[in-house]
């Protein structure tokens, strides 16, 4: 394995997961689509320093140092942050923070300490209550079906503008990633077929194929390492 990944749930509401992971040596490796945004903290070679990445709308192939470490920070659906949009951070268009020492980083003008795999919902809880984490309940509200006296272009805008995806887009991915953590789990394709909605064993292959970078098939067999995965609710 190119990269072990560790993760554990938060108590912090605007926050899905927090993971880390290492690196023994360097390769490719596929980093999958995905809804969430994220902040890594990020330590090799003496550096660190703390990236903010957006979502990402299909699959692509990232290189990987060796003896890396990272810690991982992945937000809601509907959360962001207001200086630096989602939608401007799409498809790996990543705002690395200005680094101050090797235990602090700039942000919004002062000092922050990089938050630790333990520490992180302290640290997100800060930036909540500074105001440089929001949170979009009209995203909320489509998510859960709720219902709204917004029209459907006003919930569609408001999606877009939160999350930096469209609905439809969103709807995909999670498909395509639920499909494949199921495939990890030794689930059988056409069982997968069945479960997630796919009209059939080509739409799954034509949908992972662009999402995830690899085929069912691929993915069954465990071919290829794959970007930071975890067990999606209701699963």
């Amino acid at each position: 394995m190119l990269i072990a990944f560790e993760d554990r749930p938060s108590d912090c509401g605007v926050v899905e997961r927090v993971w880390r992971s290492r690196s023994e040596r360097s390769g490719p490796f596929h980093s999958m689509a995905a809804c969430n945004w994220v902040m890594v903290v990020t330590r090799h070679q003496g550096r660190v320093f703390l990236t903010v990445r957006g979502p990402e709308t299909r699959a692509s192939m990232a290189e990987c140092p060796a003896d890396g470490e990272w810690i991982g920070i992945h937000f809601k659906l509907g959360t962001y942050m207001p200086s630096m949009p989602n939608l401007a951070l799409r498809d790996r268009n990543d705002a690395t923070l200005p680094s101050l020492s090797k235990r602090s980083f700039l942000l919004d003008g002062s000092a922050w300490e990089f938050p630790s795999f333990d520490n992180a919902d302290v640290f997100v809880r800060r930036l909540l209550r500074k105001g440089l984490i929001a949170s979009d309940p009209h995203v909320r509200a489509v998510l859960h079906s709720e219902p709204s006296h917004r029209t459907r272009r006003t919930q569609q805008r408001h999606f877009l503008n939160a999350s930096g995806l469209t609905q439809s887009t969103a709807r995909q991915i999670e498909r395509a990633r639920r499909a494949t953590y199921l495939l990890t789990r030794g689930v059988p394709i056409l069982d997968v077929v069945h479960d997630m909605g796919y009209f059939d064993q080509a739409h799954l292959t034509r949908s992972l194929k662009h999402f995830i970078g690899r085929t069912p098939a691929q993915v069954a067999r465990g071919e290829g390492q794959l970007s930071f995965l975890y067990k999606p609710d209701g699963l």
